[in-house]
């Protein structure tokens, strides 16, 4: 068995492709069922969609990296040249590390971060309930997962560490200089925005408000910090009372579309929106950006504030790395011996053959009435004869120098004290 990883990330693909390629966790069930079915043979498969990056793992006999990226293509309606040229394509120790290094936060836009454990976490469980988690992936992403908590246990690799949530306060205070004179809407009630909205709150602002499909959960996010939850539907008709906007959703479609925008402009008169757009696909359309007044951030545009911190983690990178390297070297060496399963079970089978001959011979010789130590000799020699037979016919091979190599394996395996 082998791995292989086809993906695109924030650092290969601009966001306009990266949310062609993005998988609805409600339907990552049906995209992992057809990705198996479009290989000729088994395979085992395992997509890890974030908003940053998608990434599809395999393990098979023999790696199909064509056959993975023509489907991830005709997924996304993209032309199979121009996706492979914003993807990459690991093989062997090359995925496994970087599966771990995934688990681990060092290939993350935030250096470090935690979240992407917990959504590596996710798609393994999803993989592993739909039937698409054989032993292999199965036993590579639970060694990510042991490698990535050392990690962080041993090396400051999360120190320093500058969240989005925190680096869109950041960016908002660059624009209104008090964060309390200000009206802040989330849009979603998923664990990114209860980040920004924990980060948001600790600054006070005017008032907190929570647009969410489902009433109850954005009442119960609101709740906790004193807000207000208003419904998707209501949120054009209200969107002009609000200074800050930040959304996150799986929304397919976006939720904010440019004629909103600007039709809340006109009733704000002037006054400046921050809007955060931490989702991919993206919840607010990208018209908006160029609106007079509209200081419109994607999740692509937070990275010099998130690398603000980067050069203090950097040094935690290299003791990171070795803990890695060494996890990867575990999980190859276990990977070369699952390869002599067939060969061990076939040695077996033989040696049990021989086993179940030589005893069924005894029986009919106590049958016979035969003397219980003669029967015993002629059970011990038989089984010595058949297992050394092969040996002793290599240790004649008239090559010398297959003959010299059977005897180095001979004295290994019989004469080692």
């Amino acid at each position: 068995m082998t791995v292989w990883t086809l993906g695109l990330n924030h650092r290969t693909a601009p966001i306009e492709l990266r949310e062609r390629f993005s998988f609805a966790s409600d339907k990552l069930t049906q995209s992992l069922q057809g990705l198996r079915t479009s290989f000729s043979t088994h395979k085992e498969v395992a997509i890890l969609s974030t908003c940053n990056r998608t990434e599809i793992y395999c393990a098979g006999e023999e790696v199909h990296i064509p056959q993975t990226l023509s489907w991830l293509a005709e997924t996304g309606k993209t032309k199979v040249d121009l996706l492979q040229s914003h993807t990459y394509t690991l093989e062997g120790m090359d995925s496994a590390r970087h599966a771990f290094r995934v688990a681990s936060g060092l290939d993350s836009m935030v250096l470090g971060e935690s979240q992407i454990l917990g959504q590596l976490k996710d798609a393994v469980r999803l993989a592993a309930d739909s039937g698409a988690l054989g032993s292999t992936l199965n036993q590579m992403f639970q060694r990510s997962f042991s490698v990535a908590k050392e990690v962080r246990t041993a090396t400051e690799i999360g120190a320093h560490s500058i969240s989005m949530a925190a680096a869109s306060v950041r960016l908002a205070t660059r624009i209104f200089e008090n964060i309390r004179d200000t009206d802040v809407l989330f849009v979603g009630a998923g664990e990114m925005i209860e980040l920004c909205v924990d980060h948001f709150a600790a600054r006070s602002p005017r008032s907190i408000t929570i647009a969410n499909r489902s009433m109850d959960k954005g009442q119960a996010l609101a709740d906790k910090h004193g807000g207000q939850a208003i419904s998707l539907a209501d949120l054009p008709a209200q969107l002009s009372r609000f200074d800050v906007v930040i959304s996150c959703t799986a929304s397919t479609s976006p939720l904010i579309e440019l004629a909103d925008v600007k039709r809340a402009l006109r009733t704000r008169k002037s006054r400046p929106f921050f809007m955060v757009d931490l989702a991919v696909p993206r919840d607010i359309e990208s018209a908006v950006k160029s609106l007079q007044d509209v200081y419109l951030y994607t999740i692509d545009d937070l990275t010099e504030v998130i690398n603000s911190g980067k050069n203090q983690r950097l040094e935690a990178v290299v003791d990171a790395e070795v803990i890695i390297d060494a996890g990867v070297q575990r999980f190859m060496a276990w990977l070369s011996q699952r390869r002599d399963v067939p060969i061990i079970q076939e040695l077996t089978c033989q040696a049990d053959a021989w086993r179940q001959a030589e005893l069924a011979r005894a029986r009919k010789n106590i049958e016979k009435g035969q003397d219980i130590d003669y029967v015993l000799e002629c059970l011990s020699t038989g089984l010595m004869k058949k297992m050394l037979n092969g040996p002793l016919r290599e240790l004649h091979n008239p090559n010398s120098e297959e003959r010299e190599q059977a005897l180095v394996a001979v004295k290994k395996m019989f004469l080692k004290t």
